[in-house]
């Protein structure tokens, strides 16, 4: 296994937590509860018995929250190499299957799926979790929410369902493919609430134009979006409103750890921690693994760690997911935005592309363009030669076709200084997705 460097505590003048992501009120109860964890891990997961001997350190390092930072980093694939070894649930389970409720599975975007075992008392602790991102979000008891997303496999599908349920929400499981019925739905039962992917919120809004209708005349007054980057998209985000007419927030989770961790309040500009005791957040620099304080305007990547998890109880776990902090509440709590996953992010000529700013500045010239793009890569990235080639739809009213191809690159080259080469391409030829959008292809 390869060694994971962790972060020493020379490289950090202030505690892990002093983020503001545990609140001063929890830290003593969040201490106790990891203490605990930790110290029967290495007992009942020969994964974390290995990594913890592999990089010197024992279960009695930790007293407090700023000892978090002793312990080495949990990878993905050391989740997908564990359930190799030792499948289904792999070394780092905690728990015999006969302990496991349910299982879904994370949709890494490299790789094999790996899967997510969740006891009886992990179900609890998610459904108090995404309860309380929801609230956060808007969602009240007097929402009829219509649920556009897989309940399956997906962690966005059944636990958001158990969610809104505890909430006391209207709950109208559409799932996705059922667009008709999603428009019946939205047409019969008074929907005043649409939880889905980003995609799919646009996916459908495209959907009902088709029909020759517009998104508005069914009054939806609130859109909650996650799953994948694109919710705090400005441009992505105001095109989802101006279509449906009421106010998108979103949540952010990850499939190994909890279905949503970050909730936005309406009107807040970002997301808030809203995972309770249940999870540690710390904010890292992604290339050195040093701590991050979330200050307003820094950026750094999510590192997550488990703090009563009985199945697949994780240490330290990197989530790739890339965030710039937006500001603080009146509590002081950081607020967040997610940019982009490491997994997704190129790099031309040293500088870091996330597709998904590539598509909410395009998204900008709509109606010019339909705001679809799809990066065409020569050869597997993550670094890529200029000019980097994307393929955007021309709109509705596109104007002059060569004009638009200029001003889109140079609108990509002033703002995330690359030299970008664009091809227009007819409205509806890019790949829709009623989940996650992809929004980068090898070149056949």
């Amino acid at each position: 296994m390869a060694r994971t460097s962790a972060a020493s505590s020379s490289t950090m003048a202030d505690p892990v937590h002093v983020s503001g992501f545990v609140g001063p009120d929890d830290v003593d109860a969040v201490s106790e509860l990891l203490r605990a964890q930790l110290e029967g891990l290495p007992a009942r997961s020969p994964l974390y018995a290995e990594h913890f001997a592999e990089h010197g350190v024992t279960p009695e390092a930790f007293a407090t929250l700023d000892d978090l930072r002793k312990f080495p980093f949990t990878t993905k694939q050391m989740l997908r190499d564990s359930q190799a070894a030792s499948p289904p649930l792999g070394r780092h389970a905690g728990v015999p299957m006969s302990e496991v409720v349910r299982v879904h599975a994370s949709t890494g975007t490299t790789g094999r799926p790996s899967w997510v075992g969740v006891t009886r008392r992990d179900a609890a602790a998610w459904t108090d979790m995404v309860a309380r991102a929801f609230r956060t979000m808007g969602a009240t008891r007097e929402d009829v929410v219509l649920h556009g997303a897989g309940l399956t496999l997906f962690v966005g599908g059944l636990p958001i369902r158990d969610a809104l349920e505890r909430i006391g929400s209207t709950l109208v499981p559409i799932g996705t493919g059922a667009s008709e019925k999603a428009v019946l739905a939205l047409e019969t039962l008074g929907v005043t609430a649409l939880h889905s992917t980003p995609s799919y919120a646009r996916y459908l809004a495209e959907y009902i134009r088709g029909l020759g209708r517009d998104p508005k005349e069914f009054g939806l007054r609130k859109v909650f979006v996650g799953g994948e980057p694109g919710g705090g998209e400005p441009a992505f985000r105001a095109h989802v409103e101006s279509e449906w007419g009421a106010p998108v927030t979103e949540g952010l989770g990850n499939a190994d750890m909890a279905p949503v961790l970050f909730g936005e309040a309406p009107g807040s500009g970002g997301m808030r921690f809203t995972g309770g005791r249940h999870v540690v957040v710390e904010l890292i620099d992604p290339e050195s693994g040093d701590p991050v304080g979330a200050e307003p305007g820094a950026t750094g990547e999510l590192v997550y760690t488990s703090v009563d998890r009985e199945c697949c109880p994780l240490v330290r776990f990197r989530t790739r997911d890339r965030v710039v902090v937006t500001g603080r509440t009146a509590d002081g709590a950081p607020l967040i935005r997610c940019v982009g996953r490491t997994d997704d992010m190129l790099i031309v000529l040293g500088v870091n592309v996330f597709p998904s700013a590539v598509r909410d500045l395009v998204q900008t010239l709509h109606p010019r363009t339909t705001g679809a793009v799809q990066i065409v890569l020569p050869a597997a990235g993550p670094r890529v030669e200029p000019p980097l080639p994307v393929e955007v739809e021309w709109g509705e009213q596109p104007g002059d076709r060569e004009q638009l191809v200029r001003d889109v690159e140079a609108l990509i080259r002033n703002r995330l200084s690359v030299r970008a080469a664009v091809t227009l391409v007819p409205p509806g030829s890019l790949e829709r997705s009623e989940m996650k959008s992809r929004l980068t292809r090898l070149a056949s």
